[in-house]
């Protein structure tokens, strides 16, 4: 079902190879609650490790937005469940990041849909979040997803989907809707999920980042 990874592709970023691949969490302002569910990306991590011949650093990482400490980390993951708001300084940061070669994956954990649309056309203010292909990479860079996005937490009762902004050709902000897979990567005693949808969330989410290291 999963492909052989022969070839990690370098990031334009100094990527420490002791510790490997990690998933690093933007903190921002706004109110929304950034820190939920801190056990997801080193679940993630974990299975990752055992599941591909990825390196990985299988620890809860965070950094703050306004910080040029983001330009450290290749991959970016916002998630919460309300405001966020960027300012000035910090939407011309996360631009320079992801020009550089960055990349940032948001997962919608119910209710940060509105304020992440409004938020993102401040850094790219002739864009929309345009909804991604099936056959787009994303979905099979390592495992075959044919249907996109699977549906991993029920919100609105609305079908899962996957958007994306582009610099280039390059997919560099990939964005979960009434998805929600990260919900499926915490330990399983907080939302007791069936092994089944664990697993389709957590094979999913290997796929992101395979996809943001390979392209």
């Amino acid at each position: 079902m999963y492909k052989i990874l022969l070839v990690i592709i370098a990031f334009p970023f100094f990527l420490n190879a002791q510790q490997g691949v990690s998933i690093t969490r933007l903190k921002y302002n706004g109110g929304g609650d950034w820190y939920n569910d801190p056990s997801a990306e080193v679940n993630l991590l974990d299975f990752m490790k055992r599941e591909t011949t990825i390196k990985v650093n299988p620890e809860y990482v965070f950094v703050d937005v306004s910080s040029n400490d983001i330009f450290n980390y290749p991959f970016l993951f916002i998630t919460g469940h309300g405001n966020i708001v960027l300012s000035e300084t910090e939407v011309e940061r996360l631009k320079k990041y992801v020009e550089q070669g960055g990349f940032i994956y948001i997962d919608d954990d119910y209710g940060i849909d509105k304020p992440i649309r409004r938020e993102f056309k401040k850094i790219y203010p002739n864009q929309e979040f345009i909804e991604i292909p099936f056959n787009n990479k994303i979905y099979h860079s390592f495992y075959d997803f044919n249907f996109g996005p699977p549906k991993i937490h029920e919100h609105n009762n609305k079908p899962p989907q996957g958007f994306g902004l582009f610099v280039g050709k390059r997919l560099a902000v990939y964005y979960t809707f009434e998805s929600n897979p990260s919900d499926g990567w915490v330990d399983k005693e907080v939302y007791n999920d069936s092994d089944e949808k664990r697993l389709d969330a957590l094979r999913f989410g290997t796929n992101v980042v395979v996809y943001s290291l390979t392209n």
